[in-house]
């Protein structure tokens, strides 16, 4: 068996490695590659909690995110997913879609199933706590199962966000009752079959990221050798 005996050899080793690897020394972490260290960055911090900045993002940041999601891999090059970008202004027409979603579909969500006009009022004045909001709309090929053309749109999900955090930026996923609703996906012309899986909003950090954790992978893989 080869010894590595010094840092330097060590990093070497990683680079020649086709696949993503992560060292942890202490507080000090190395990544073999910049796709190691976005798939590591990557967090989901809601505007709720006070992290995020106001601040608007470069529209050529957004349409990089864009670009990369449309890369996403999908059965038969179906391309599913389906866009739709609120900023500045063009988020007071989401905070009315959403208001109107939460009023007739609030007895959807698995929590709150009563009515409240300040829940209602949340959902509208939510829009301006981030500077970008984008829709992840699905409009499904009839020849498919509908589970690929989910998992294609996941993917372009997850290619959207590493790119947002390789730009620094922080992405969430909002997928409650008012991001998901019927009503919702018609708002954003889409029609049966097609479905609003929630919305992407993009934000600049206030401070550091905070950090992620993970059990063990190694729980989670059987090895059949």
């Amino acid at each position: 068996m080869t010894i590595v005996k010094t840092v330097k050899e060590v990093v070497a080793k990683q680079l020649k490695s086709t696949r993503p690897h992560v060292t942890v020394r202490g507080n000090e972490v190395t990544y073999a590659d910049d796709l190691s260290k976005w798939i590591h960055l990557r967090r989901s911090v809601s505007h709720e909690s006070g992290g995020l900045l106001h601040d608007p993002i470069d529209k050529k940041d957004v349409e990089t995110i864009l670009e990369a999601a449309h890369w996403a891999p999908n059965h038969g090059r179906t391309e599913p997913w389906r866009f739709v970008v609120f900023t500045g202004e063009g988020r007071k027409e989401l905070g009315e879609i959403f208001a109107a979603s939460y009023k007739v579909g609030y007895h959807l969500s698995p929590k709150n199933k009563v009515y409240s006009a300040e829940r209602e009022e949340f959902m509208r004045d939510q829009v301006w706590n981030v500077p970008v909001w984008i829709s992840l709309g699905m409009q499904p090929d009839p020849n498919r199962p509908e589970w690929e053309e989910l998992a294609a749109v996941s993917c372009a999900v997850q290619n959207a966000w590493l790119t947002a955090t390789s730009l620094g930026l922080n992405t969430f996923w909002a997928s409650g009752v008012a991001a998901t609703h019927e009503n919702t996906a018609r708002a954003l012309g889409l029609e049966p079959p097609g479905k609003v899986l929630g919305f992407l909003y993009l934000a600049k950090h206030k401070g550091k990221q905070p950090k992620g954790s993970r059990t063990s992978w190694r729980k989670k893989v059987v090895w059949k050798e």
